[in-house]
């Protein structure tokens, strides 16, 4: 059985959820293995093992984690000539695509971003995309050199799987064109008590209709143990750090649950949350946008509906 290869995506050996995820749509297509740079392995192994990565290829040092992407894509660039894998697979974040790309052009082969699905098919790797912000879903199989594949969080549920996460040290020294930009400087993100906005499974975001007042829009997310999220409209006001946006010029999310809360529904904002299993929206316009998107929705003010439904959660909570 052919290997697949996971880009941990980790910090400090804390591993993301979205690497559970990879394990598990890397066991459909064959053997995972997990890519691991950086340090903190230890920490980080039993989660590894635990869905079902059987071998660990491991790079530490901070001769790899000082500069930017390139020395990851040339890692596993050189992982892919050596063990031949029947498929890449990282995280579809920012840094997560670029590294991708960058594995693509070294590699000569197809690369697939924001994936959504991936399956085995006829030998091959098939996944099913999220394109033209969300507008169409597109089957793709890529046709040449190993299938690079960015998976967008949330598109799987993490399967436990228990392996041996086998260590397996690789001697790396990445190229003298891979250290033209250098981290200088990193800060931890300042602890809110909320998952993190592209990771979590329910999002509770607010738009222009809180006039700037989000405490509604957080005490109901803090209910349901939600990440919170903003429309552009809202960032661009100052009411909630860019951070927080979501949107085709903020981050895109693809939660179990999402609840748009005085959010009119404009494609830049639609662009970044449509992908949502299931779509809420509360706004007291029964003619706004969002509502042709939504699964349901509820005309009113946010500032009584928001504060029953938290009411509501807690007493079902018990």
């Amino acid at each position: 059985m052919a290997e697949v290869l996971v880009l941990v995506d980790h910090v400090d050996g804390t591993v993301r959820k979205t690497t559970s995820e990879l394990l598990t749509i890397a066991r459909r297509l064959g053997e995972p293995s997990a890519v691991f740079i950086g340090s903190g392995f230890d920490a980080a192994k039993d989660t590894l093992a635990r869905f079902g990565a059987e071998k660990v290829y491991r790079v530490e040092g901070p001769e790899v984690t000082q500069y930017l992407v390139v020395p990851q894509a040339e890692l596993l660039a050189r992982l892919v000539e050596e063990k031949s894998p029947a498929a890449v697979l990282v995280s579809s974040s920012t840094e997560g695509k670029e590294v991708a790309a960058r594995l693509a052009i070294k590699t000569g082969s197809g690369l697939i971003t924001d994936a959504v699905d991936v399956q085995a098919a006829d030998g091959g790797v098939q996944t099913t995309q999220s394109v033209f912000a969300g507008s169409y879903t597109v089957e793709a199989t890529v046709t040449r050199g190993t299938p690079v594949i960015a998976v967008k969080p949330n598109s799987a549920t993490p399967e436990e799987a228990q392996a041996a996460a086998a260590d397996e040290a690789v001697d790396f020294t990445p190229s003298d064109a891979a250290k033209g930009a250098t981290i200088t400087d990193t800060k931890p993100k300042a602890a809110s008590g909320r998952p993190e906005l592209t990771e979590a499974a329910i999002v509770v975001s607010g738009g222009r209709g809180t006039g700037g007042d989000f405490s509604p829009v957080e005490a109901f997310a803090d209910a349901l143990g939600a990440a919170v999220g903003a429309s552009r409209a809202a960032v661009d006001a100052g009411w909630y750090p860019h951070s927080s946006q979501v949107g085709q010029t903020g981050k895109q999310v693809s939660p179990q649950l999402y609840v748009a809360c005085g959010i009119s529904g404009a494609i830049q904002h639609r662009a970044g949350m449509q992908t949502s299993k299931t779509i809420i929206a509360v706004n007291k316009d029964n003619e706004a946008p969002i509502f042709e998107l939504v699964d349901f929705g509820v005309v009113g003010d946010l500032f009584n509906v928001l504060p029953q439904a938290t009411d509501a959660v807690e007493a079902a909570k018990g």
